[in-house]
């Protein structure tokens, strides 16, 4: 018995042809987002597999099609609304805030400042509603740095946003310089750190298409980047890791073979990330953490 949800399918591929000899050379091959690759095995009399493949090709990505995702068609009835179980402004609160130095701002109430965005946003105190919007337009996708995570003791916080909109031109921002410079004041620490988790020859990359990083007009903040490759480098780094790991291990090369995948790379400089910033928050040193869009690598 097997149970695979049609949203964890990533492929569905024909295996094998009209030509195909030998045991379970024909049938379908299913490639799932949980790592498992899963083979059917079907007889080639009568085409038996063709509307298998039809069927679990239209399912698996309906968008596609044309038709409806399977929650809109299902309606399944829930005792409590699903839009309710989590509480922002409670969550916030746990954490304790508001406070004399954060403040809680519905800016983004109709996702107007950042549709990526939720609607309750953690803010220094000191910031203006008008400061927000002009450090907005600084930020890519109108991602500003809002407070994720703040130290009960020592009130360090952790920020996150996405790259400033610095270009090929050197463009500076006043309103987001000082804005930085708030997040530091609210926890009177002499600097503060800004994490881009982007190796910094990518981060000079992205001027060129109108992004980039904090320079030196940053006053009172330091840049660290963090050498952790994006999105699409870890994914093919993944998929190589699956290669050697699915169907069989070659033990006679499994170092070198795991070397060539990247993948320990990768998993050592996100676990130092991490540190990195953990160590100096514990330390009593507010960071801000910013890759490209700020939403995989951060």
């Amino acid at each position: 018995m097997l149970d695979v949800p049609l949203g964890a399918i990533s492929r569905v591929e024909k295996m094998g042809g009209a030509s195909s000899r030998g045991e379970n050379s024909y049938g379908l091959e299913i490639t799932c987002k949980d790592m498992r690759n899963l083979r059917f095995a079907l007889k080639q009399e009568g085409h038996s597999r063709r509307d298998i493949f039809e069927l679990l090709f239209r399912y698996a990505f309906p968008l596609s099609h044309g038709l409806r995702l399977f929650a809109y068609v299902t309606q399944e009835k829930y005792e409590e609304n699903g839009w309710t179980v989590y509480k922002p402004v409670e969550e916030f609160r746990r954490q304790g805030l508001p406070n004399n130095k954060w403040r809680l701002t519905f800016i983004n109430v109709h996702y107007e400042l950042c549709d990526t965005y939720p609607t309750v946003l953690a803010v220094p105190v000191k910031s203006k509603e008008e400061d927000l919007r002009r450090v907005a337009a600084f930020r890519s996708r109108g991602r500003i740095p809002v407070l994720s995570w703040i130290h009960r003791e020592n009130q360090a916080v952790i920020a996150r946003c996405s790259q400033p909109l610095v270009g090929m031109s050197g463009k500076r921002n006043k309103d987001d310089e000082r804005y930085l410079d708030l997040i530091r004041e609210a926890n009177d620490t002499t600097k503060l750190t800004i994490y881009d988790a982007r190796p910094s020859v990518n981060a000079v990359a992205n001027k060129a298409t109108g992004g980039g990083y904090e320079g030196d007009e940053y006053q009172n903040a330091e840049l660290i980047f963090l050498d952790i490759q994006n999105i699409h480098v870890m994914r093919e780094s993944l998929k190589k890791l699956k290669d050697i790991v699915y169907p069989h291990v070659e033990e006679s090369h499994w170092l070198s073979s795991l070397e060539s995948t990247h993948w320990l790379e990768h998993v050592k400089l996100v676990l130092s990330g991490a540190i990195q910033v953990a160590d100096r928050v514990s330390n009593g040193n507010s960071v801000v953490v910013h890759c490209s869009d700020g939403w995989d690598r951060t």
